[in-house]
């Protein structure tokens, strides 16, 4: 049994997806262990099925019980505890919100990277490591050019959560083993 991440991309304002609903949906389907951490898309579980198979299976639970047609990632706990470990910036106390982990489902182009590096001014900063981009925003994520142009400039399907969320979900994805 496999221990997964699980992102939904775009939850929050118009787009809902109703956590104990779905933690029981999910339950139903065979997955184990279902815990949800805010209602911002966001699920950790246990899957006996290869990750295509548990995002496919999520995928088709969220489409056809909740009218939720977005991207569903799944990251191994592994791939989870790397994506922490390979944090290149500081995190000071309290500032777990201007750090951003934006997941990608590919990999983004060279010019890309190079546009959003030169957003990267007044502090901000900005790499990719892996499968994942790191955008630090100390004056805050609203107020950032980077955070503001990324979504749009990566040019590759992603889904980003702050550090404060993304050591939440290594804690609750560490409890199940």
């Amino acid at each position: 049994m496999g221990v997964y991440v699980v992102l939904f991309r775009g939850v929050g304002g118009a787009t809902q997806l109703p956590t104990a609903p779905l933690r029981a949906a999910l339950t139903e389907a065979g997955f184990e262990d279902v815990a949800t951490y805010i209602n911002s898309g966001n699920a950790v579980l246990r899957s006996a099925r290869p990750r295509d198979e548990t995002v496919e299976a999520i995928a088709k639970i969220c489409a056809e019980r909740f009218g939720f047609a977005k991207a569903v990632y799944a990251i191994p706990r592994e791939g989870w505890a790397r994506l922490i470990r390979n944090n290149p910036f500081e995190v000071e106390a309290g500032a777990g919100k201007f750090l951003h982990a934006a997941w990608l489902a590919e990999t983004p182009e060279k010019q890309a990277v190079g546009a959003l590096e030169s957003l990267s001014v007044d502090g901000d900063g900005f790499a990719v490591v892996g499968d994942v981009a790191y955008l630090s925003t100390p004056r805050g994520f609203s107020k950032s050019r980077l955070a503001e142009r990324f979504d749009k400039l990566i040019g590759v399907p992603n889904t980003a959560r702050n550090w404060n969320t993304v050591l939440k979900l290594m804690e609750l994805a560490e409890r199940l083993g």
